[in-house]
């Protein structure tokens, strides 16, 4: 017994195990019922379940690609038998349990060959054991009288054997029928098989596809935004680019490009994508390791200085070309320590160079104006010397300033002296007259400042 006719009968012992207990809770027209559909079932071999596959009609061919072994069989197959149908031809045999595989040519004219291999021939009581096939072109798939028979016909064969063609069209689909024989004396029962079927010859072999990854430099910046090219050749209905770095998959592209600025020293980029729909070949390439120039920089802390004063400036860098920027008041440029003599805020930029790649780190000397205190000021609205304004307080935000009259009472205070906030001769919303105030400015300082002087008030 070959293992299809024990699985077939194991299997229908397990079902009439089913039925004998769903019997138990039936009436007896039930059970009648379910007898009858096991019946039926075991005569017609379990064929709904062991049904053949697809391929056991002409327009689910199975398609065969080169130089790839697959395995196949007839099992269970029928034959679509009327005038004019897919099986209704008669070369050097007529259909039975056939089945249907396919191939398409390339771009070129050629040969091919089909070898069958492995036959393992189901063996039951009057069948046969003998395989039948042939190549046929057609003008119309599936509709028999457009078959024309190419290359050999083979009709009795019961171990390996080939079938082959020549000067095959380009770019064309031909198809392969295999029938299991049913003559001899005593047969009833066609052959059936297992098989392993493999494709080849000039007409359908494939160019091998090829890929290709380039970078415009493999010696990159630190944080430089580097793009990676990918170029295909002979790959035929490609998928999508899957990019990789260091083995770790970081993007899947539509496109054959790729950009980062996430690259260390010794990454290597690698692009993959699959050739052909049919036994998809997968294709990759590796970048040479990226080399990544790192330069350290730095300008230094900021500083505090007043208009006129001296600082100095403390960069440190490995490259071997740097300047500072901008140098109109530094006493030079290009040493890492230079004097700057800043008349307002500025911040200055350290710019180093190596390898062609440029970093650049800033520091920023924070000018304090020098106080100028007023002596005198008219609040009268005609919009000159309106307010108490102290020019360069905003170098001093946490200033306290106090303002007396001349019995010493406080008429003003304020923490944060601006000139948004300043006093504009009032008291409690009421104008104070004229005369001479007393001012008392802490400025808070690192220096814990404290400057007095008088006010004139001009109405």
């Amino acid at each position: 017994m070959n293992i299809s006719s024990f699985f077939n009968l194991l299997l229908m012992w397990f079902l009439l195990f089913l039925f004998l207990i769903s019997a138990k809770k039936k009436t007896k027209m039930s059970v009648f019922r379910n007898y009858i559909f096991l019946i039926i079932m075991l005569l017609n071999g379990t064929t709904f379940l062991l049904s053949q596959a697809v391929y056991n009609n002409c327009a689910s061919a199975f398609e065969l690609c080169p130089n790839k072994t697959f395995t196949l069989n007839n099992i269970n197959a029928n034959k679509t038998l009327c005038a004019g149908c897919e099986d209704d031809f008669n070369f050097c045999f007529s259909a039975n349990s056939t089945i249907w595989l396919k191939f398409k040519t390339n771009s070129i004219i050629g040969d091919v060959e089909v070898d069958f291999k492995n036959l393992n021939f189901e063996i039951s009581p009057n069948q046969n054991i003998q395989l039948q096939a042939t190549i046929i072109s057609t003008s119309t798939p599936c509709i028999a009288n457009s078959y024309i028979q190419i290359g050999n016909c083979v009709s009795t064969a019961s171990s390996n054997f080939s079938l082959t063609a020549t000067g095959l069209a380009a770019n064309t689909e031909y198809y392969i029928i295999v029938s299991g024989d049913k003559s001899g004396a005593g047969i009833t029962k066609a052959a059936e098989c297992t098989f392993d079927v493999l494709l080849s010859g000039t007409a359908v072999d494939r160019i091998t596809p090829t890929i290709e990854v380039v970078a415009k430099s493999y010696k990159v910046c630190d944080n430089e935004l580097i793009t990676v090219y990918a170029f295909m050749r002979n790959c035929k209905d490609s998928t999508v680019f899957t990019w990789s770095i260091n083995g770790n998959t970081v993007a899947v592209t539509k496109d054959s490009i790729y950009q980062t600025a996430d690259l260390k020293t010794g990454d290597i980029v690698s692009v993959s994508n699959s050739c052909y729909r049919l036994c998809s070949k997968t294709i990759s390439i590796s970048t040479p390791p990226f080399k990544v120039i790192t330069i350290p920089v730095d300008a230094g802390v900021d500083q505090n200085s007043s208009s006129g004063q001296s600082v100095q400036l403390n960069g440190s860098t490995t490259a071997p070309v740097y300047s500072w920027s901008p140098d109109f008041d530094l006493s030079n440029k290009n040493d890492l320590t230079t004097m700057a003599t800043p008349s307002k805020t500025t911040t200055y930029i350290l710019t180093a160079i190596d390898s062609g790649c440029v970093v650049y780190d800033d520091m920023t000397v924070l000018v304090k104006e020098a106080l100028v205190i007023p002596t005198t000021f008219s609040p009268n609205d005609d919009g000159v010397n309106d307010i108490f304004e102290i020019v360069g307080i905003e170098n001093y935000p946490n200033c306290f300033l106090q303002i007396f009259n001349r019995l010493g009472q406080e008429v003003f205070q304020k923490s944060g002296y601006t000139f948004s906030r300043a006093w504009k001769g009032d008291y409690n919303g009421s104008d104070l007259s004229s005369g001479v105030y007393f001012y008392s400015l802490e400025l808070r300082d690192s220096e814990k400042q404290i400057k007095k002087g008088t006010i004139t008030l001009i109405r």
